[in-house]
């Protein structure tokens, strides 16, 4: 296991620079700069401001130092190698680290509430599917998980807007500080990850209990709820296991369209002003902390099946 994790981790360190690399070259590809306004400044503080931000030099070294590879006019080094995302541009009296100490926590936890929505959801719905296998109970299951698929969280989230807060008054319009304004925008982007997870849950309980060992512990006299908790469950849940982490990883990241709709003052707002306003920090350290974070997802879920399954074998 020790290697296994070792050797992943050791995989991540090419992932990640391929990743800056691309990303790099992608936001200094795209027309206009961080300084370009309606009104043009003199070309002497444009100048100024090019060289103060380290924008006046090569590509190369613009990367090799965004990166921390190389010292910097201090004889430091300083990058993100060493955790440091540099200024924000856009925003001069705020560093990336700053902003990502303040609104990062507010993502991860719309993330983490729909990913427990999503969950407590859709496994449910999916082992009753499952039990209940083409009954009244499987047919409405199944109807409501095609319908979560197919309805995105960009059009469920005004519509809850519309019948929750608008028509019946019981939860707040947008915003950010308690239980109710978590409610809406986490419901918005979880219901489309339920309907998943329903489906899955449907599909892996089907394949279980039809098993020798289900058979087997039916034989024995064991009752029914025993049979499908101790037994049956377990053994389903690992395809189960197997998307939450890349799913949670893109509800984070989804919280973006999310947070716009709800007002919420999470990471995304910024990471989508910082391409339109040219904020190359901002994009690079948004960009390379979700690689990191889905990469760690990833990694989690691999663990995890060891303890869901000791039959799996790490090579």
């Amino acid at each position: 296991m020790s290697r296994f994790i070792i050797r992943r981790l050791i995989w991540t360190i090419p992932v990640i620079l391929f990743i800056s690399i691309v990303t790099f070259l992608l936001v200094h590809a795209v027309p206009g700069g961080p300084f370009d306004t309606e009104k043009p400044r003199p070309a002497e503080i444009q100048a100024n401001l090019m060289k103060h931000y380290g924008l006046d030099q090569p590509l190369w070294k613009q990367y090799t130092d965004y990166m921390g590879f190389t010292r910097n006019p201090s004889g430091d080094y300083a990058g993100i190698l060493q955790w440091d995302f540099g200024p924000s541009i856009t925003q001069r009296s705020r560093t990336v680290n700053e902003i990502f100490a303040a609104h990062l926590p507010v993502s991860a936890t719309l993330g983490v509430a729909a990913l427990l929505i999503a969950v407590g959801v859709g496994v449910p719905l999916g082992i009753i599917a499952s039990l209940k296998q083409n009954s009244a109970w499987d047919y409405l299951s199944m109807a409501l998980a095609i319908v979560g698929v197919s309805v995105p969280s960009i059009v469920i989230g005004p519509i809850l807007i519309l019948v929750f807060a608008l028509t019946l008054g019981w939860l707040p319009v947008a915003g950010w500080g308690s239980f109710k304004h978590i409610l809406m925008p986490s419901l918005a982007l979880g219901l489309s990850s339920s309907a998943i997870i329903a489906r899955l849950t449907r599909a892996s309980m089907l394949q279980v209990i039809r098993e020798d060992y289900i058979r087997t512990a039916r034989a024995k006299g064991l009752s029914e709820k025993v049979v499908i908790v101790r037994h049956a469950l377990k053994n389903a849940f690992i395809p189960v296991a197997t998307v939450l982490g890349p799913m949670f990883a893109a509800l984070v990241t989804g919280t973006f369209v999310i947070e716009q709709i709800f007002a919420i003052p999470g990471l995304g707002k910024y990471f989508i002003s910082s391409i339109t306003n040219r904020d190359y920090s901002v994009v690079m350290g948004t960009t390379l902390l979700y690689a990191l974070f889905l990469v760690a997802s990833n990694l989690f879920v691999d663990v995890t099946y060891a303890f869901l399954d000791p039959r799996i074998q790490f090579e």
